[in-house]
């Protein structure tokens, strides 16, 4: 099961994962949750992501699937809401040590996919590049 939680931090507006991306996922039998309202700041609505396949449901569902895909670090409270075991996909911030020794000691297997090398090999993975480009797409408010 993937997990599509909302984003908590202030002022983040990203979600992990498309409904385009959702139904793909879901195509290859995969089951989704995302919390209700996970999408809303990058203008995705609910019914987007159940026309893609997953199934909506609170923080608890979405932070408490085996696999984990987050924009940013989980708070505190997220942190408290998965299981040890599971595996967290997100920016993670490689360098902060504290934070890395949470998710440790949550018993998370963790992927921060801004660490990944930006060589030709590694550009499928490359996510400062491409959230690079987005930001600079976006206008000021």
């Amino acid at each position: 099961m993937l997990g599509i939680p909302a984003e908590t931090a202030v002022g983040e507006t990203r979600v992990a994962l498309t409904p385009e991306t959702t139904k793909k996922l879901a195509a290859q039998a995969h089951t989704l949750r995302a919390q209700a309202g996970a999408g809303i700041a990058a203008s995705v609505t609910d019914a987007a992501y159940e026309a893609a396949g997953a199934q909506i449901t609170d923080a608890a569902g979405a932070l408490g699937c085996e696999l984990v895909l987050k924009v940013g670090s989980p708070s505190y409270a997220e942190l408290g809401m998965m299981r040890s075991g599971s595996t967290l996909v997100g920016m993670l911030n490689p360098f902060d040590v504290q934070g890395l020794q949470r998710l440790t000691g949550a018993g998370l297997t963790s992927f921060a996919p801004e660490a990944a090398p930006r060589t030709t090999r590694a550009q499928s993975m490359d996510v400062l590049s491409s959230q690079a480009n987005i930001a600079a797409r976006t206008p000021c408010g």
